[in-house]
Parts: structure tokens; C-alpha cells; sequence
């Protein structure tokens, strides 16, 4: 599912898989909610919105039911923490 970075509130990263009606939703802390059965035009506004916190929260949030996990943090972040840290030891 490709994801479309955002910064509204605490939301990080939204994406949606059309074919599963799947809407993920990432947050700040690293935590995402997976939301089954979101129609297309959900997904459409959701997407376009220029308040996408307030509209998470009014219309996504309680409407649907949602799988919390976590998000796939890419390699190059990862070697980059990691490089960091070790540093932070020496």
C-alpha cells in the first residue's frame, strides 16, 4: 500500500488499498490503525482534506472498525538510528 506522508495533528502517513477497502492510518508514535470496509469517496475526501486530523476524528475514527499495529520503519531510517545511537555510546 503506498502511503502519502501528511503532518496534521498526530497523523504522520495515510494510504488506502481500494481493492480491500483498506484505509491505514499512521500516527506520530510509530502506531497505525488498519480500517476495513472505507468506501473510495471516504478515502477521496480523507485524502484531499486541508483539515485531515479533524476529519480523521469526525468521520473515520468512530465510524469504522480498526486493527491497531505498527508501521514498517524504512531501512535507511533504521541504519541511520542505529548509526546514531552507536554513536551516542562512544
Amino acid at each position: 500500500m503506498d502511503m502519502k506522508r501528511i503532518n496534521a495533528g498526530k497523523l504522520r502517513a495515510i494510504g488506502y488499498d481500494a481493492r480491500e477497502r483498506i484505509l491505514r492510518v499512521e500516527f506520530d508514535d510509530g502506531s497505525t490503525i488498519d480500517y476495513s470496509g472505507v468506501g473510495s469517496e471516504v478515502w477521496r475526501r480523507f485524502s484531499t482534506s486541508g483539515a485531515a486530523w479533524s476529519f480523521y476524528r469526525d468521520n473515520i475514527e468512530e465510524e469504522f472498525a480498526g486493527k491497531r499495529g505498527r508501521a514498517a520503519v524504512d531501512s535507511k531510517r533504521a541504519e541511520l538510528e542505529a548509526l546514531f545511537r552507536q554513536a551516542g555510546e562512544q
